[in-house]
């Protein structure tokens, strides 16, 4: 196929998101009103909530298999693989270019989570449809790459909320303590910090204080963050489909409880249109912001996640291909080149308003990284086509 045709194929799932995009920051526009900061809130929840979770757990349930599953086993491992060199890379550009520490917690974030949930669910769709798509009958492609998304994304909530999550709280709670210690002299009655060193009569055994760290570990880690809507409809769609008598009594149109699986879809499809609308939203807030960001930072997160990490994600996909750790089907490996190509992820933004460390900041960065985000992502997909081609 010519390369100029994989590019036309590229950049139709692109200038959709574009159009999509801009309408939901039109929409957002103070003049227009119709998706405020409250209606993207609302709006967010139910996505979280409803269709994020029912399009996961339906495509999982109708296309996975424990064949399939033991076929996709280096795709958490490869999510693994771009969180922690976008880890190392984001250390890299931090101590190059002196972060401000109150953004150490969102360069972090930004480079190491892309997102691996919204732009697959966009884009993979859209190149299945497209008439001159590699990766033959539409309908085959959109079933089994809808399972590669939809495992993606269930991966990418339990990295982000385990990983992410506690690199974000960590880096804000130090800044948090050192403006109360600046503003505040802690009393000498104060209770000590769990896990910490203390002196005098406030000594306790190595076993009681083993006890209570390890009671604290479930908070720390936010375990209910981590069992996030998304990822228990995961576990649900692949209980289902490698269970063979559940999904016999839900999968299919003879399937006496097919309609629960036709609802889910049904909601499901909504996930694309609205989530697209949101980040047109929110990324409007980039655009206005008026909080400094220094730019040897913007452009230090714009190179690590639209050139570095696609550059070094096609040398280890390519290394996983040859050392057959990844079976043959160019729809696969397309989905393991294209989790290195994506934007930063926008939970980034809901983290840092949760912990209030870098809001403003975070809606600057993540407003350039996605205007680039057009162009890069059709040259990398344009590519990445032509690779597994």
């Amino acid at each position: 196929m010519q390369i100029s045709d994989l590019f036309f194929v590229a950049s139709m799932p692109v200038l959709k998101t574009l159009l999509l995009t801009t309408l939901g920051s039109f929409l957002a526009l103070d003049r227009v009103g119709v998706m405020g900061e409250n209606a993207r809130k609302q709006l967010n929840s139910v996505v979280f909530f409803v269709f994020s979770p029912a399009i996961v757990g339906s495509n999982l349930a109708k296309t996975i298999t424990l064949e399939s599953i033991v076929l996709m086993w280096f795709m958490p491992i490869n999510i693994l693989c771009t969180f922690i060199i976008g880890s190392v890379l984001a250390w890299i550009l931090i101590k190059v270019t002196r972060a401000p520490r109150h953004l150490k917690g969102l360069v972090l974030g930004c480079c190491a989570a892309g997102n691996l949930g919204n732009l697959p669910l966009i884009i993979i769709p859209a190149i299945c449809r497209e008439k001159n798509s590699p990766f033959g009958d539409p309908e085959i492609c959109h079933k089994y790459g809808m399972t590669y998304v939809s495992l993606s994304m269930a991966t990418g909530v339990v990295y982000f909320w385990t990983y992410i999550y506690n690199i974000v709280r960590v880096s804000s709670s130090k800044i948090n303590n050192e403006e109360f210690i600046s503003s505040k002299t802690y009393s000498n009655q104060e209770a000590p910090l769990l896990c910490e060193k203390t002196d005098g009569i406030d000594k306790i055994s190595v076993l009681q204080k083993t006890i209570r760290c390890l009671k604290t570990i479930p908070r720390k880690l936010n375990l209910k963050a981590l069992f996030a809507p998304s990822t228990t409809a995961a576990i649900v769609g692949l209980t289902i489909g490698m269970v063979p008598r559940i999904h016999n009594l839900m999968i299919g149109d003879a399937a006496p409880l097919h309609v629960v699986e036709d609802s889910a879809s049904l909601l499901g499809d909504a996930t694309i249109p609205t989530v697209t609308l949101i980040v047109g939203g929110n990324l409007l807030r980039g655009l206005k912001g008026s909080s400094a960001v220094p730019l040897s930072l913007i452009a230090g997160i714009i190179a690590i996640r639209h050139l570095f990490m696609p550059l070094l994600g096609i040398v280890i996909v390519k290394a996983a291909v040859n050392a057959g750790f990844i079976h043959s089907d160019p729809l696969y490996q397309f989905v393991l080149l294209l989790q290195y190509a994506l934007p930063p992820a926008m939970n980034i933004g809901t983290l840092t308003q949760l912990f209030g460390a870098g809001e403003s900041e975070c809606s600057i960065v993540l407003f350039w990284a996605y205007a680039l985000a057009s162009v890069s992502l059709t040259l990398w997909t344009t590519f990445f086509m032509w690779l597994v081609a």
